[in-house]
């Protein structure tokens, strides 16, 4: 009984943060294999795709390579930035050389602590994760979808991927109007 609770309880939680509304996509870092930091901050402005792989997972590799061959060079020219974080726990620091090395073209991809991912995507430690992860946030800096291990999106990943990047190409980013002051003499 305390486990199905404990289910409920995450489940809920998760729920609803994305039940109302868009939510702004918060800060994340990825740790680069250089020694060097991506700061997702970095890329305002721009529409992302970020994705979050396992180093030891089949899906993730096919994911990869499926978005190194036919997405990225669809993508990028139309201004989306993709990025990739690994973080299957220690395989992610030392696993995520050979991962770009076999799979990754045309994008950063770093490595990422577990606790990090799981507070960008605000799901609770107790939330089974499948992945690959994929999350889409429009040049607003707003995340449109995020796909926990989703198996609808994962049945036609080239189809589904193009769609969600259409959809935040579509967004047009806000401006903000400046304020005027006017002084009082």
């Amino acid at each position: 009984m305390k486990t199905l609770m404990t289910f409920v309880l995450a489940a809920a939680s998760v729920t609803t943060a994305m039940a109302d509304g868009l939510r702004t996509a918060p800060e994340f870092v990825i740790n680069m294999t250089d020694g060097s930091q991506k700061l997702l901050s970095s890329y305002k402005g721009k529409p992302i795709c970020l994705a979050f792989f396992f180093t030891t997972c089949p899906h993730c590799q096919d994911m990869a390579k499926m978005l190194s061959s036919q997405i990225v060079p669809e993508y990028t020219p139309k201004g989306v930035q993709f990025l990739a974080a690994a973080f299957n726990d220690e395989e992610a620091k030392t696993g995520t050389p050979q991962f770009v090395a076999n799979y990754v073209k045309g994008y950063p991809m770093g490595w990422a602590e577990r606790g990090s991912v799981l507070e960008f995507l605000q799901v609770s430690i107790m939330t089974p994760l499948y992945v690959p992860i994929m999350v889409f946030i429009d040049r607003n800096g707003k995340v449109q979808d995020q796909y926990i291990g989703d198996p609808t999106f994962l049945k036609d990943p080239p189809k589904n991927v193009r769609a969600e990047l259409d959809k935040i190409l579509a967004v047009k980013a806000t401006s903000v109007k400046p304020v005027t002051r006017i002084s009082k003499k």
